[in-house]
C-alpha cells in the first residue's frame, strides 16, 4: 500500500474508531496528498455504511452509530466547502429527506451538499419526514424529483409508503422518485416502484442527472 492510500486508509480507521479530531488532521492530510473532497467523502461512505450494515446485524449499539456520525460530519465540514460549486443555470429542482420515524440523515446530508454544488436547487426537508410532507413540499416548491432515504431496516416500509402516498393523490407521473439509505437495495426499489435507486451520494447524483435527462 503506497503513502496515499495510506493516509485514505487512515481517515476510515478514524471513523471506525469514532476519532473526531484525529480524522480532522488526516482528512487535511489525505487533501494534501492529492486526493479529491468527493474520493475521501466515497470511502469514508462506504465507511458508514459497512457501520450501517453491522448496526442491523445488531453488532453495534446506537450509541456507535451516533459517535460514527458525528465523526462524519467533523471531516464534512471540511470536505463538502471544498467540492468545485458549479455555477451553470439550475439542472433541475428536488426535495429530499429521511422517511418517517428515521432520525438518521448523514448520508442524505452528503447527497443534498453534493446536488448542490453540481447546480441543482434542492429543499432539504431534513429527518423523521412523512409521506405527506414530501408530496406538500415537491408542489410548492415546484420540483422534478423526489429523493427519500431510509437507514434503518425498520424504516424501509415508509418508502413504499411514501410512492403509494404520491400514487394516491394521483400524482406519481409528475415526480421522479429516488430511493436509498444503507439497508435498501436495488431489488427493493423495484419491487416498490421507485423510479432510480443509489447505492452512495456519488451515484445519487449521477442517477439524478439521468433521470432530469430522460
Amino acid at each position: 500500500m503506497s503513502s496515499k492510500e495510506e493516509i485514505l486508509n487512515k481517515v476510515v480507521l478514524d471513523l471506525f474508531s469514532y476519532d473526531v479530531d484525529g480524522i480532522r488532521v488526516d482528512v487535511e492530510k489525505a487533501l494534501e496528498k492529492g486526493f479529491s473532497p468527493l474520493e475521501v467523502i466515497n470511502a469514508l461512505s462506504n465507511g458508514m455504511r459497512e457501520i450501517g450494515d453491522k448496526f442491523a446485524r445488531l453488532e453495534l449499539f446506537l450509541t456507535d452509530l451516533m459517535m460514527a456520525g458525528d465523526t462524519m460530519k467533523a471531516a464534512l465540514e471540511i470536505l463538502l466547502p471544498k467540492i468545485p460549486k458549479d455555477k451553470a443555470v439550475s439542472k433541475g429542482k428536488i426535495v429530499i429527506g429521511t422517511v418517517k420515524g428515521d432520525i438518521h440523515e448523514i448520508g442524505k446530508n452528503i447527497v443534498s451538499a453534493m446536488l448542490t454544488a453540481s447546480g441543482f436547487e434542492v429543499y432539504d426537508l431534513g429527518k423523521d419526514v412523512p409521506a405527506s410532507r414530501f408530496l406538500e413540499e415537491a408542489e410548492k416548491f415546484k420540483a422534478n424529483i423526489i429523493g427519500a432515504s431510509a437507514l434503518m431496516t425498520t424504516t424501509i416500509p415508509a418508502l413504499k409508503d411514501l410512492i403509494e402516498y404520491v400514487k394516491a393523490k394521483g400524482l406519481r407521473n409528475k415526480y421522479k422518485i429516488i430511493v436509498g439509505g444503507g439497508p435498501v437495495t436495488k431489488e427493493y426499489a423495484e419491487e416498490i416502484g421507485a423510479d432510480a435507486y443509489a447505492e452512495n451520494a456519488v451515484e445519487a447524483v449521477k442517477t439524478i442527472k439521468n433521470l432530469i435527462e430522460k
